[in-house]
């Protein structure tokens, strides 16, 4: 090692203020101990004249060269969510309406092309990674040599086509550190200019020569990476591999610790290249190493006569100013599907929240193979130039599959093929096969055009058998003729629409079309004229015309910590078949409204209010409303209402509140507890029963796991009213 005492001594009798140099390795979460040593230069004052760093030391090493000090830069590593970054997982706000539903029932999905499935390039896109370090430099955006930076930089990567390194000291910032930090398998390369780049620990894990060829005097090195295993450590093929790919650059660091004249090693063998969960002891072990170096720090902080350059300082970012858009690569997918998903105009002022999320928007759509852009600063003009390149993906055929068990559709499997431009560039169908105790079927088709109204259409057929109240199939001159309370009947719907959608204000999802609705309700409890016949309740085909407003802002569809959902629909019947002989007008309004907000980490509350009301005759009734049960994706009228059984509860009008309470006791394992109140009879908004106390009450505790299949949850139920119990259970996504 180079004696530190001498060179500064020989630079003092040169009048010469030696140029500092630091060196920073790659190694995963191990590199957050980088953090711990910059806080202690920091903290004595020790100014560094160059960076340079490759992988989780590219990054760490920019963001200190672009301003950040070690103290910031604990604050930022420990606000952030490493488990969101390296799974790359997109807010559910992202995934638009008609996807979403899609996106929470399936537990495999599988891209096919040419008939082969094709499995992606890594694990993550990168896309939460790169909107992080985007909104950490957008205060040195316009900086295009890295050697203007606050303190000059540069990082290497590493060409996945010829296997050299490079050296990236000029661009995008932002871009360089992704490149730096790709690691092969978890992040997919980037590109740039050109060439294919992946992580330069690859090649390069300590760049201390190409930082001494900057003229840099003095290096502080910090080594962050792995030494070798002995044979009782080397207990999978994973760990085996591991040591393979570690005997080059062990054996490189063995040459450069020699070059390093201050070289660092914390202790954090306990700790592996994903222990991002124990970022604050890495961090501290960085920072006990670099006090281990306390005389030779303050040393070189005592070399204080020199000029110092201003810095740029990092700057909060709220809001951003989009003047011109540029968007490059796409063919398929017009400019304003892009935008529409971007949900960004020219000339339009937005919070770097809702910029974040329109690209997220985009990235969720699964349309782009990558989505590369960059904010360039306007010429002459307060704000920036959003330029976008995106590569738009090959693949449009995807098979997924679930497993479900409810206790109103029983057991079920699930086949879906979806399938990307089918007709047009921005469309795409699905189909839904479920089959099991009840099958049924879902087909989805809709062309996508973004800020403009889309064209959809959706066709679906359900069918369950329950015991169901009397008085949604009978008045009560037949009730008390057949003495019933209880009718096991055989419902079976097919809904067919047309609809328009467009988005309103931003977030709202505002839709209108027409619906053609086949609806069989049959018995063998009551027999016709022969009782060799089956008995129908209702066997009509109905025409409407509907219009839904839909909000939805939850931020998990089973477990939500926040979020505002709404749901509003009108539904205006315009023809019945001659099954229905005596049907006249009418229309069925309903809406629904819920808010979720947590007040611990783990503790989280759904506050949520329904109602709906019939307009016009009332003489079809077996699409009134429904309520008991519990459970997603119930069809028609049916509510869910826990401490009584499905549709055991009926009218034309009703109104309805209820409260959960979700406790995370472990990671992905939740206590609920739930009440809802509700009054529900004909025309209860014109007698003022909807607004005295509730009717009916039910409470109910649960247990669920959340799994990649689903929930799986069992509640058990209690209605005072009826003074009896009921168990409710689900496994698996609903569908």
């Amino acid at each position: 090692m180079v004696s530190l005492s001498a060179k500064a001594q020989n630079e003092t009798q040169e009048k010469h203020t030696p140029k500092v140099g630091l060196v920073l390795s790659g190694g995963g979460a191990k590199g957050l101990a980088h953090i711990g040593v910059l806080k202690v230069i920091d903290s004595l004052g020790v100014k560094v004249d160059y960076v340079a760093g490759t992988s989780m030391g590219a990054i760490i090493g920019a963001l200190y060269a672009s301003g950040y000090s070690g103290n910031q830069l604990d604050s930022i590593f420990q606000g952030v969510d490493f488990d969101n970054i390296i799974n790359d997982e997109l807010p559910r706000t992202s995934t638009a309406f008609d996807q979403r539903d899609n996106m929470e029932k399936y537990a495999v999905k599988l891209p096919f092309d040419n008939y082969k499935v094709k499995l992606p390039s890594a694990l993550s896109r990168g896309n939460n990674t790169y909107s992080l370090f985007l909104k950490l430099t957008l205060h040195v955006n316009q900086v295009k040599d890295f050697s203007e930076l606050p303190i000059p930089f540069f990082c290497i990567a590493t060409n996945i086509e010829t296997g050299k390194q490079v050296v990236l000291d000029k661009g995008n910032l932002t871009q360089s550190m992704m490149a730096s930090g790709a690691l092969p398998s978890l992040f997919q390369p980037v590109v740039i200019n050109g060439d294919i780049l992946i992580d330069g620990g690859v090649v390069n894990n300590y760049p201390i020569d190409e930082l001494r060829a900057k003229g840099v005097d003095i290096i502080i090195g910090v080594d962050v990476q792995d030494g070798l295993s002995n044979r009782e450590e080397l207990t999978s093929a994973t760990d085996v591999l591991f040591q393979i790919n570690n005997f080059r650059t062990i054996n490189d660091m063995k040459i450069k610790v020699e070059k390093t004249d201050v070289y660092i090693k914390p202790n954090i063998k306990p700790y592996s290249v994903v222990s991002f969960n124990e970022g604050t002891k890495i961090i501290e072990a960085g920072k006990i190493a670099a006090l281990s170096k306390l005389n030779i720090f303050r040393k070189l902080a005592s070399y204080d006569e020199y000029d110092v350059k201003p810095k740029i300082r990092p700057q909060p970012i709220d809001s951003l100013v989009i003047n011109e858009i540029s968007v490059e690569g796409n063919e398929k997918y017009t400019r304003a599907y892009i935008l529409g998903k971007l949900k960004l105009k020219n000339d339009e002022k937005i919070s770097y929240d809702d910029f974040n999320k329109g690209i997220n928007n985009l990235v969720a759509t699964n349309n782009f193979k990558s989505f590369e852009y960059q904010l360039k600063n306007t010429k002459d003009k307060e704000g920036y130039d959003l330029i976008a390149n995106l590569k738009e993906s090959q693949i449009n055929t995807f098979l997924k599959l679930g497993v479900h068990y409810d206790d109103l559709y029983k057991s079920a499997a699930l086949l879906n093929i979806t399938k990307k431009r089918v007709l047009f560039n921005n469309d795409l169908a699905s189909l839904d096969l479920i089959l099991g105790d009840n099958v049924r079927y879902n087909f989805e088709y809709l062309i996508d055009k973004g800020f403009y109204w889309s064209i959809g259409l959706n066709s679906r057929y359900n069918q369950f058998n329950r015991n169901i109240n009397a008085q949604l199939l009978l008045d009560d001159d037949q009730i008390a003729t057949n003495g019933l309370n209880k009718i096991d009947a055989k419902l079976k719907d097919q809904t067919n629409q047309f609809y328009l959608q467009t988005l309103f204000r931003r977030d709202f999802a505002l839709s209108i079309g027409a619906e053609h609705k086949r609806l069989e309700v049959k018995s063998e409890t009551i027999s016709g004229n022969n009782p060799e016949d089956e008995f129908f309740f209702e066997k009509t085909d109905y025409l409407s015309l509907f219009g839904n407003l839909r909000l939805d802002t939850y931020d998990n569809k089973y477990f939500p910590t926040k979020g505002v959902y709404f749901n509003s629909d009108l539904h205006m019947y315009l023809y019945a078949s001659n099954f229905n002989k005596d049907f006249e007008n009418f229309s069925i309004a309903k809406a629904d409204i819920g808010y979720a907000f947590s007040l611990l980490d783990k503790l989280a509350f759904n506050l949520q209010a329904h109602g709906g009301f019939k307009i016009g005759e009332d003489t079809t009734r077996t699409l009134d409303f429904a309520l008991g049960g519990y459970g997603n994706n119930l069809i028609n009228n049916f509510v869910p209402f826990v401490g009584y059984d499905f549709i055991s509860l009926t009218g034309n009008s009703y109104v309805k509140a209820s409260i959960t309470a979700d406790y995370e006791i472990y990671k992905n394992q939740h206590i609920t507890a739930e009440a809802n109140w509700a009054n529900i009879e004909d025309n209860i908004f014109d007698t003022g029963e909807w607004f005295t106390l509730p009717d009916y009450r039910g409470y109910a505790l649960g247990y669920a796991i959340d799994t990649f299949i689903g929930p799986i949850q069992a509640k058990y139920s209690y209605s005072p009213e009826q003074k009896q119990s009921t168990w409710f259970f689900n496994i698996g996504f609903w569908f």
